[in-house]
């Protein structure tokens, strides 16, 4: 198995960037998930899992290593994170007052509507939510949702026919012929490495209403949440979450280093 994708997403719930080289440590991947937008008014974290708030923030891309990130907005504009009024452009097109934080503060929580309800009632139907902490396995001060990595297989992808960046994985595995899709459940509990980077798998990525979103210029996509809904229900490892539809694994660090494209992937 080979790593032929990386991928870093250097402000929370925008458009990410490929990369050649993901460097990590226990908490995660440098300059991954960086960067949030709060929203002023309940101090929580935007997240497009609550799609009647922030999905828009799918139409905006951000890149560019820590310190140098810079945000594009869906109409081309491009926002310098050091400027003074970053956050204003952010504020008109969410339609929210938010500010951006470059540290996750202790106690962060966001909000996450129900898949089912959104794919069933619509985006702005859907109301129902539950709010929860970000980054509860990982240490440190990124914004990523769970853990500090999360790494998803071609066989998985190829089976479900759904764009990967809807998933927003920062490994890519492409597997050989005859691995079953959704085989990464069966890496929980086991120790991945990747040259000298050592992983331990912790648990299936449970799926929100994020995938089924517009991202960008793609339109929204029922199928990517409906796939593994009908396929891949799982008793992920994740306090009070019980079976979900899962696709992809979440992974912590062991020992870090630098994963870099066509590396190859060693399980156990």
């Amino acid at each position: 198995m080979q790593v032929t994708t990386l991928c870093r997403y250097p402000v929370k719930s925008m458009l990410g960037e490929d990369v050649p080289e993901l460097v990590v440590d226990e908490g995660g991947a440098l300059g991954d998930r960086a960067l949030a937008v709060i929203d002023t008014a309940t101090g929580r974290v935007a997240t497009a899992k609550q799609p009647k708030l922030w999905r828009r923030l799918l139409q905006c891309s951000a890149a560019g290593d820590p310190g140098r990130v810079h945000i594009t907005l869906p109409d081309g504009r491009t926002i310098e994170i050091d400027s003074d009024d970053a956050a204003r452009p952010l504020s008109e097109l969410l339609e929210r007052e938010v500010r951006l934080a470059d540290q996750r503060p202790d106690g962060a929580e966001m909000e996450r509507a129900d898949p089912e309800e959104v794919l069933a009632k619509g985006i702005d139907a859907a109301s129902n939510y539950v709010t929860g902490p970000v980054a509860r396995a990982t240490p440190g001060t990124s914004f990523v949702d769970y853990a500090p990595l999360h790494l998803i297989t071609t066989a998985t992808l190829d089976r479900l026919d759904v764009e990967a960046v809807r998933y927003r994985p920062n490994l890519i595995v492409t597997t050989p012929p005859g691995f079953p899709a959704f085989g990464e459940n069966e890496w929980v509990g086991k120790e991945l490495s990747i040259g000298d980077v050592r992983l331990s798998a912790i648990t299936a990525t449970p799926r929100c209403a994020v995938p089924t979103l517009e991202h960008g210029d793609l339109p929204r996509s029922p199928q990517a949440v409906r796939g593994p809904m009908a396929e891949n229900r799982v008793e992920v490892a994740i306090p009070g979450r019980g079976a979900l539809p899962c696709a992809g694994v979440y992974l912590t660090v062991l020992q870090g280093g630098t994963i870099s494209t066509g590396d190859q992937l060693v399980i156990g």
